[in-house]
């Protein structure tokens, strides 16, 4: 599953490189190749990717929200798009019959055990949200967002903590599943909650008719970027590879959304084989977009 994302981010950097050239967002003078950078790495990785490289990049706070606001409007019409195209359910495969030497008819399911659904092993026992889980969460968060400080901070002290802090959180997961998986439940509602808190002031700050008066390039430059990366994933995913329509549709949206809106897709359209994927793919998306959107930081376009 992580060959259609990849072919998404590909798609999404030949798309940046293109509305670059088109529409080089010259209204914003020195800020326009950051904020160019900056949309590379929501359009692969989800909107937090953006505000890791706008902090490391030192975007002008305006700036931010007003790209943020111009964005979220052409995404909203974008996800929109993939809903319609996509076809809901899981695909189906017609059943195969096998004659062997003695005439005997063998019925072949296309539903073996490797294509059967994928159940969350927990997903019947939830672990219910309380003071303390809500405790260790945030004690556990603050403990990595200060190592990952720590560590940038000494490493590398032009970069965005965000970026270790993501790595550390990711190969601490891996290394203790059993307490992360105590922490789970609150610890999702406690990152939706402050992730739509900074949705939220980021709206507020942002107003989407100055930013039609001001710097109408901004949706001109984002419409195009996610026009030209849909067509060279259907081009290249597609025509080329003849990769599965769905599941280009979901790296899709793993790419512009992240892993909240790629499973939230999968689950909406009852493709339940495509909901772990989904979130393993997004996530996949936040350690490596960075990487794509600094390269171009350097390059200066």
């Amino acid at each position: 599953y992580s060959l259609p994302f990849f072919v998404g981010a590909l798609s999404t950097v030949v798309g940046t490189l293109c509305a670059f050239t088109l529409v080089p967002l010259k209204s914003l003078g020195d800020q326009g190749w950051k904020v160019a950078c900056a949309l590379t790495s929501r359009h692969i990785g989800g909107a937090i990717n953006f505000v890791a490289v706008a902090d490391t990049l030192n975007i002008d706070g305006s700036i931010v929200s007003a790209a943020i606001a111009a964005d979220n409007v052409v995404v909203a019409l974008y996800f929109a798009f993939l809903f319609y195209l996509a076809v809901s359910g899981e695909a189906k495969h017609d059943d195969t019959k096998i004659t062997n030497d003695k005439d005997t008819t063998v019925s072949t399911d296309s539903k073996s055990s490797l294509g059967e659904e994928i159940v969350f092993p927990d997903e019947e026992e939830q672990i219910p949200i309380s003071t303390s889980s809500i405790a260790y969460s945030v004690a556990t968060a603050s403990c990595l967002v200060t190592l990952g400080s720590a560590i940038t901070a000494a490493v590398c002290p032009g970069l965005s903590p965000l970026v270790i802090t993501s790595l550390l959180t990711v190969v601490s997961a891996t290394l203790f599943p059993s307490l992360f998986k105590q922490l789970r439940t609150s610890g999702t509602a406690i990152g939706i909650l402050f992730l739509q808190m900074f949705f939220a002031a980021s709206g507020a700050a942002g107003s989407l008719l100055l930013v039609l008066r001001e710097a109408p390039s901004l949706i001109a430059f984002s419409a195009l970027q996610l026009s030209i990366h849909f067509i060279v994933l259907m081009i290249v995913g597609r025509g080329v590879l003849r990769l599965d329509l769905n599941e280009l549709y979901l790296a899709s949206n793993a790419n512009v959304g992240g892993p909240t809106t790629a499973a939230a897709m999968a689950q909406a359209k009852e493709w339940k084989k495509l909901v772990l994927p989904a979130l393993l793919v997004g996530v996949l998306a936040g350690l490596c977009n960075g990487n794509c959107s600094f390269t171009f930081s350097r390059s200066n376009f």
